[in-house]
């Protein structure tokens, strides 16, 4: 048999007629009428795959959709509809489907989707068994997610070469974990991983901080110093915001990467260097370069493999993975230790935008942990924010008045809250408002908040 299919559909004909095309090619079918078989079906056999229909009395197939993902994180979900339009799919995708099809579902194309993704579920089992036995050492890199898929299928070749990797995404959503998977699926494991948040140190201090420094360079040099080049000789070093570093530390780290060797300051001699950089940003350094605050030929050095890491709102199905792995991490803090996390609690989890990607629900899991009672987490361990929904603003907020609104004057209003509540910080600001960094400076611009 090539796998278990659970087949929810409240039409009997509809079940039965799937149920029929995926006996007679050599699966396993079973049937239910609705979410609450379904899910009872899904606790007592092993099931590869389910396939939903969108409309249903009591539990839709999206409603089905999360409560199989909260149970089997990474089970592929096709979901079928008769009201089918490109927004139902996109929407479905987002809630963690596979596939989406519009009935009357087409035969052939069932019968290639359905065995794609269950060779796509034992194909991720066998990675994740041998990358465990390959690279003992890794960091685990958890998703499914469709862009999170394809960095942990290209990521061990990539790491086995000796390319340049720019890492993108919003702040905290994992550059650093696939900044050390990178070294630690590397021919560079048993050399130093070196990490350094280029936002966090002065300019004056960073050149220092990257080459090293020799005596009686500056006021306060008492003593030779090596800097991460040296210190990491055979391993990786880890730029975080990279797009932080003045021009001229620019026109420095350019050099060292093309001529593979540094001068200390204060120094006279060329020393050879041999690591691997993986750069991290989360602004759009095409931006930056057409603005001339990042230079053209350092972005193309470190542009030689870029991997975009998507916000956690864009991976929902995604946080119980997480949430489960910042439990096992941080469960032993409480007393007596945590062991579950409510589904009402994960409801709220999933139903939460997460400003702050993956690094905001890591503080979430570990401020509930300290807080339940009783060995598990629910609602009543959540920040008031998560419980009342705080992070998706009423609809009634923006209730139209009937004698209408300036909108331009509502936005610049908003404009200048999320510049107060970031306290300037433009990368924080954008989150609020929910739109990129590019969008947010023109918008900033264009209403004289920030000069052009």
């Amino acid at each position: 048999m090539k796998g278990t299919v659970l087949v929810v559909d409240d039409e009997r004909n509809q079940r039965e007629i799937l149920g029929a095309i995926l006996k007679g090619e050599g699966y396993i079918p079973l049937l239910a009428s609705g979410g609450a078989e379904a899910l009872r079906l899904l606790e007592r056999e092993a099931i590869d795959l389910v396939i939903t229909d969108l409309v249903m009395p009591g539990m839709t197939g999206e409603e089905l959709i999360d409560a199989v993902l909260l149970r089997n994180p990474g089970m592929p979900i096709l979901l079928t509809s008769a009201y089918g339009t490109i927004q139902t799919a996109v929407d479905a995708i987002k809630k963690g489907a596979y596939y989406f099809f519009e009935k009357p579902v087409d035969r052939a194309r069932l019968l290639i989707i359905v065995e794609r993704a269950i060779e796509n579920l034992h194909l991720r089992e066998s990675h994740r068994v041998l990358s465990e036995k390959l690279f003992p050492g890794a960091v685990p890199i958890l998703g499914e997610h469709a862009a999170i898929r394809e960095i942990k299928r290209i990521l061990p070749r990539v790491a086995r070469s000796e390319s340049t990797i720019l890492l993108t995404g919003e702040s905290g959503t994992g550059k650093d974990v696939i900044a050390r998977s990178v070294h630690s699926m590397s021919g560079r494991s048993a050399a130093p991983f070196l990490a350094v948040n280029c936002a966090s140190l002065p300019d004056t201090l960073f050149e220092s901080e990257l080459f090293g420094h020799e005596r009686g360079a500056f006021t306060g040099a008492v003593r030779r110093e090596i800097g991460l080049f040296e210190a990491a000789g055979g391993g990786t070093i880890f730029l975080d915001e990279i797009a932080e570093i003045k021009l001229e530390t620019q026109a420095k780290l350019l050099r060292a990467l093309q001529e593979k060797e540094i001068r200390r300051i204060g120094g006279k001699e060329n020393i050879p260097v041999d690591v691997r950089i993986v750069a991290a940003t989360n602004r759009d350094l095409d931006d930056a370069v057409r603005e001339g605050k990042f230079r053209a030929d350092l972005f193309y050095r470190l542009n030689i493999v870029k991997l975009a890491l998507p916000p956690l709102r864009d991976r929902m199905s995604d946080i119980p993975l997480f949430a489960e792995h910042f439990l096992a991490k941080h469960g032993e803090k409480g007393v007596p230790p945590v062991r579950e996390i409510t589904k009402e609690a994960m409801r709220l989890l999933m139903r939460y935008r997460w400003p702050g990607n993956i690094r905001e629900l890591s503080s979430v899991v570990e401020r509930a942990v300290i807080l339940a009672e009783g060995g598990k987490i629910g609602p009543g361990e959540l920040p008031l924010e998560l419980r009342e929904g705080a992070d998706a603003v009423p609809a009634r907020a923006f209730d139209l008045p009937p004698q209408g609104v300036e909108f331009e004057k509502v936005e610049e209003h908003l404009l200048r809250q999320a510049v107060g509540r970031s306290g300037g910080v433009h990368t924080r600001g954008a989150e609020l408002l929910r739109m990129s960094y590019k969008a947010y400076i023109y918008r900033l611009k264009k209403f004289g908040i920030l000069l052009p």
